[in-house]
């Protein structure tokens, strides 16, 4: 049986991506920050609540000699990043090289699969995005990933460890509670007019943790471990302005929306992945955005109305 380890299992992302790997057959273990009772229990064999970077990382790797490593710790806020650029360096960049060399150290074959995001290429000049656009962050966020990536590259070209990066697009679902899809729904479900940064015709390209997760699992098996790119989201482009009225319908018909015009420092107008690549690997995204969306909103009404 393999093993895999995540770092950042009790947050959004790696709640699913331990339910994907344990149904799989996989052994799987986590790391996280939050208390043992706050941990997806039911889908690991072993849960570590540490802080990364730790001096206690290197005793995991040693005990667990696991054969991939998922790593989703870190931030995930544009707009902390730009407030406090120091602590999204330690939480991403810092806390990357902490990982890579401690199984370079320990686990010189665990093959480490670096979760990184769609920021690193800013603004692009055309959309769809293939992984050898140009890379132009606008966000201490997005140079951070970047950077992550490039420690991966380093350890990979220098001491053959095995590394694989994905580019995640506009993750969404159950458990999310920042980003635009839970602020919009939130603001739906609490005010009787709102009003969104930008104009509306900004667009996102949408992708459900069920599969996010399940594309971990198509990598893992799948990637060659070389240093190689992917993107990873559906493939399809959703106007703001469209996400909104989506929202609208089912929570709150009645509600009057307004864009202000305006885009916050750090964020980008217009995404579309070409997930060509990742496809070739056997990875089809199965949740289509509107039954997705469905099933998130019945979790925000619970999680801000309680209904």
């Amino acid at each position: 049986m393999k093993t895999v380890l995540i770092t950042g299992v009790t947050g959004f992302l790696g709640r699913y991506i331990a339910r994907q790997f344990s149904q799989a057959g996989w052994l799987v273990a986590g790391i996280g920050t939050r208390p043992p009772e706050n941990a997806p229990r039911q889908d690991l064999s072993h849960y570590y609540q540490i802080i990364l970077p730790s001096p206690g990382l290197a005793a995991i790797a040693q005990q667990l000699q696991p054969d991939v490593c998922v790593h989703c710790a870190g931030r995930a806020s544009v707009e902390l990043s730009v407030s406090d650029p120091a602590s999204d360096f330690q939480a991403s960049v810092a806390m990357t090289f902490d990982l890579l060399d401690t199984l370079r150290l320990y686990v010189p074959k665990c093959h480490l699969i670096y979760l990184s995001s769609a920021a690193v290429y800013g603004n692009p000049n055309t959309i769809p995005i293939s992984e050898s656009q140009f890379t132009a962050p606008i966000s201490p966020y997005g140079f951070h990933k970047l950077m992550g990536e490039q420690l991966c590259l380093e350890f990979f070209r220098v001491y053959q460890l095995p590394t694989t990066i994905a580019r995640v697009f506009s993750a969404y679902g159950a458990g999310l509670r920042r980003q635009v899809v839970w602020d919009i729904c939130q603001k739906v479900l609490t005010q009787n007019r709102i009003k969104l940064y930008g104009t509306g015709q900004e667009s996102r390209d949408f992708i459900h943790g069920i599969d996010v997760a399940m594309a971990m699992l198509v990598l893992a098996e799948n990637s060659s471990g070389q240093a190689d790119i992917f993107n990873l989201s559906t493939g399809m482009e959703t106007k703001i302005e469209d996400l909104v009225r989506l929202i609208v319908a089912k929570l709150n018909p009645e509600i009057e929306i307004e864009f202000d015009g305006n885009l916050p420092s750090g964020v980008p107008c217009n995404w579309q992945a070409d997930i060509t690549k990742i496809k070739q690997l056997g990875f089809e995204p199965k949740v289509e955005l509107e039954k997705g969306l469905d099933s998130f909103m019945q979790w925000c009404r619970g999680e801000i109305i309680g209904w």
